[in-house]
């Protein structure tokens, strides 16, 4: 699991000690273990005891897969690992499964500014199932689906015939392949052709927890336009949206947000119990 969402780059006090306890009880429940990623104290770290959760709750720099190695140099206190650093990361140890929120993706206007995440070069290049709820709606959906096709990374939807966006089950993209079981993604996962690139699992969220769509995209509407007014670009533009959606919802993103990672948690955790039983 990456250590960004339960930082203060992520969820806000107290629910992210929230989400990572129900994130770190929902694998376990399933037969798995988790193992939390992160640098503490210029060391890369994969799994955590007890005692050091509290020090992945407060202030941290943001490592993407390109700072891990700065991050180690220059001895960071607490490098909070996104989804590239935190895939790099499991694959070396020899990981098979991730689980995370939402994934990045292209951003609206890449034509432009070239504006893609790290985390899409990640899912290409590590052997690795990696399991969220689609991408951040605010990104452009359609390339980024487009982008992992040309990379070839298959895009699995559990037991769901579309592209989650993250707080809305369904973006309205069809993804290429249905699963129903975790069976299924370790047999996809067993059998891909290339030796060094991951499988992504599409999860949506607990339809229970889902935002209303239309409002959610009126909201990021606005938000990117005062964005392009402000000036802010690349990794700036997301914690300026996912606040501004707080905010407008009357924070009801939240605890969507933490139902969905439990849920991504879950659904991995199943899926590492059969990758480990191939």
């Amino acid at each position: 699991m990456e250590s960004t969402i339960y930082s203060n780059l992520g969820l806000p006090a107290p629910a992210n000690h929230e989400a990572l306890t129900r994130c770190i009880d929902a694998v376990r429940s399933r037969g798995a273990v988790p193992a939390v990623t992160a640098v503490l104290d210029g060391v890369v770290r994969v799994g955590l005891a007890a005692d050091e959760h509290d020090r992945i709750l407060g202030s941290a720099r943001k490592a993407a897969e390109r700072d891990v190695p700065v991050a180690v140099a220059q001895g960071w206190e607490f490098g909070a690992t996104t989804v590239s650093a935190s895939v790099a990361i499991a694959a070396a140890a020899g990981i098979s499964v991730f689980a995370t929120g939402g994934l990045g993706g292209v951003h609206r206007g890449a034509e432009l500014t070239g504006d893609v995440s790290a985390d899409l070069d990640a899912l290409s290049k590590h052997r690795m199932v990696s399991v969220s709820a689609g991408a951040k709606a605010f990104l452009d959906l359609p390339r980024t689906l487009e982008y992992l096709e040309t990379v070839g990374v298959p895009v699995l939807g559990w037991q769901h015939g579309w592209f989650p966006a993250f707080y809305t089950r369904s973006s309205g993209l069809e993804v290429a392949h249905r699963v129903e079981s975790a069976a299924e993604v370790a047999a996809v996962f067993a059998n891909l052709t290339r030796p060094d690139s991951g499988v992504l699992v599409a999860v949506p969220i607990p339809e229970d927890d889902e935002l209303d769509g239309a409002e959610l995209n009126a909201v990021i509407d606005t938000a990117l336009a005062d964005c392009d007014a402000a000036g802010i670009t690349g990794a700036a533009i997301t914690p300026f949206v996912l606040e501004r959606i707080g905010q407008t919802t009357a924070g009801r993103s939240v605890p969507a947000n933490l139902a969905l990672a439990e849920n991504n948690a879950g659904v991995a955790a199943e899926i590492a119990v059969a990758v480990a039983a191939l």
